[in-house]
């Protein structure tokens, strides 16, 4: 490939984006990337690291005080009440005016039963909190991962690489953290700072835990909900977080790592490594490699319980929800060991 010297993309990117691109390696028509390296035998592999029963949630919570306030694209979650304690008189009459078998039976229990219930409604971005991002997230030049056409995703939801092509997979596998933070000797990384593939390799040596095909990379930064609850501002948060370097997409790529995911809010450093490239990590992982992502997941529970015991594998169960033309999932991971 020749490189134009007019050309948006740094000949650096450009010749990454080559080398990792996975578009055709498991079909033409394959919607799900890197997933498909987590086979049978890495599940089976994975159950087997059980060996506590000791279970931890790296879901943070999913309410309005989230750090999305006042963004464009994203808001915070809102929960809405659609029956609660206050219809317990009134409800029965309510539904009397719809004339659908469910709302009369409804209504005739409510008036001479004693069963009551509440029921609530969730109005939110799908990315607001903990949550992965599907194959059809990123594009740029008119491309989703494997060549699928940036087109394929319209306001009626995605067509091609949605989040709904990988239930099948259930996202159950070997986990492995690389705690970032730790490693530094700080409680968190400090605002904007960049990992390099090379650090990833010291941090597991020192770990002494192996990367392998199949795995689920989990990087701690520190900078994770917590951090955003001590900062007090969203637009800090957000803005100023570390993570992995651009550079790093090779690192995974070369590992065959199946799926990636981090405490802050997305995986790789808000500092711009690349002179005006946006978001450049996600663009080679999910674009190019197929690689899904996952964001802002509670690791502080498990990385203390790594730092005790001195082991940073162990089975990982993350499904997606499996909404219809989706680019995104909300999620709660379970870590097991």
């Amino acid at each position: 490939m020749t490189y134009d010297a007019g050309d948006p993309l740094p000949a650096e990117f450009r010749r990454l984006a080559d080398k990792v691109r996975n578009w055709g390696r498991w079909g033409d028509g394959d919607q799900l990337g890197t997933l498909n390296l987590l086979t049978a035998d890495h599940v089976r592999a994975a159950a087997a690291l059980v060996k506590r029963g000791q279970v931890f949630s790296l879901g943070a919570e999913f309410g309005p005080d989230g750090p999305w306030a006042g963004h464009a694209w994203r808001r915070n979650t809102i929960l809405t009440m659609r029956v609660d304690g206050g219809d317990a008189e009134s409800l029965g009459t309510h539904l009397t005016r719809h004339a659908d078998e469910v709302a009369q039976q409804t209504a005739a229990t409510w008036r001479t039963g004693v069963t009551r219930f509440n029921e609530d409604m969730v109005v939110m971005p799908l990315q607001a909190s903990t949550q992965w991002d599907a194959l059809s997230h990123i594009y740029y030049e008119g491309q989703m991962y494997n060549g699928h056409p940036a087109a394929a995703v319209t306001s009626f939801g995605a067509t091609l690489n949605a989040v709904d092509q990988v239930h099948e997979k259930g996202i159950i596998g070997r986990g492995v953290l690389l705690d970032l933070a730790r490693h530094r000797g700080v409680d968190f990384l400090p605002r904007h700072a960049s990992i390099p593939p090379e650090e990833l390799d010291e941090i597991a040596k020192a770990q002494h835990v192996e990367i392998r095909p199949g795995d689920i990379v989990v990087t701690r930064t520190g900078w994770g909900w917590d951090h955003f609850r001590r900062l007090g501002n969203g637009s800090d948060w957000l803005g100023g977080t570390p993570g992995l370097s651009w550079r790093c997409a090779e690192w995974l790529y070369e590992r065959q790592v199946a799926a990636v995911a981090s405490d802050n809010c997305s995986v790789e450093t808000a500092a711009q490594d690349l002179k005006g490239i946006w978001l450049p990590f996600h663009m080679l992982t999910i674009r190019d490699m197929g690689m899904m992502m996952g964001e802002i997941w509670q690791l502080e529970e498990l990385a203390a319980d790594c730092a005790t015991d001195g082991v940073y594998e162990f089975q990982i169960v993350a499904p997606v929800l499996r909404v219809i033309g989706a680019v995104g999932s909300p999620v709660n991971p379970i870590a097991v060991k």
